[in-house]
């Protein structure tokens, strides 16, 4: 099959557009069943009735694994902020909404965020056992009520199709607690502007009367994780401070 060239690349995949339909080539070094359940996810959100692209098949291309699914038209609000800065705050307006509308979901079928982060931690080159051990500790004392959160939300995930968003890149999706996902895309937002994670924060609390706090809380779990990630886009020297600032507190 003759993709052409991709339309994207990202860690994990390089994404194509092939006869009206996005074709999602994952990376040859991700186990054999990544394909199956990113696309299970994905299709489980697409049944709560969530804004997201259909899933259409699951194959293999040379031998590396593809997601085929529904093209979705449209820029991402993303690059629609980056074009014109100036509206950020309307279309922060329009992630948080739809944000919100993923957390309303229950995670049934989801793997358990806890354990999905357990194992980020536990793989973290962290600077010592201590560290490790006191944000297992923190993770497994965090109490909540389980709901659909997405792991990776932010305004690059999100195409807008004339006025509707919807929701892409579900791989990360988990059944855990809101707040900890708020949190992760809060840290997301200020790897980039401090600004722009503030709007985000603001927004989100104001518009579910959230405590900020409860968000934050999550901060040195969140950025624990994220740390065994290696995303070459984050500073893990800014992980780092944001773990021991946590880890400090509690003590």
């Amino acid at each position: 099959m003759d993709l052409g060239n991709p339309i994207a690349k990202g860690n994990t995949a390089d994404i194509y557009l092939c006869d009206k339909k996005i074709i999602k080539v994952l990376k040859d070094y991700l186990p054999e069943t990544e394909a199956i359940k990113e696309a299970d996810k994905q299709r489980l959100a697409w049944k709560a009735g969530l804004p997201v692209p259909e899933i259409l098949d699951v194959i293999k291309i040379e031998n590396r694994q593809a997601v085929v699914m529904e093209y979705i038209t449209g820029d991402t609000l993303g690059n629609m902020m980056l074009k014109d800065i100036s509206h950020a705050a309307g279309y922060m307006r329009i992630a948080v909404k739809t944000q919100i509308k993923i957390h309303t979901v229950k995670g049934d079928g989801y793997p358990l965020m806890k354990d999905k982060l357990a194992s980020q931690i536990s793989s973290a080159p962290l600077p010592d056992a201590a560290s490790k051990e006191s944000l297992l500790e923190k993770l497994y004392m965090m109490k909540y009520e389980e709901r659909l959160c997405h792991g990776d939300f932010h305004v690059h995930n999100i195409i807008m199709h004339g006025k509707e968003p919807y929701i892409i890149d579900w791989v990360d999706a988990s059944s855990g607690d809101i707040s900890a996902d708020v949190c992760r895309s809060y840290l997301l937002y200020s790897q980039i502007s401090t600004e722009l994670a503030k709007l985000y924060i603001n927004l989100y609390c104001e518009a579910t009367e959230t405590n900020q706090d409860k968000v934050l809380a999550w901060a040195s779990v969140i950025a624990g994780a994220r740390l065994a990630e290696n995303v070459s886009s984050e500073n893990p020297d800014r992980l780092l401070r944001i773990i021991n600032g946590g880890l400090k507190n509690n003590r």
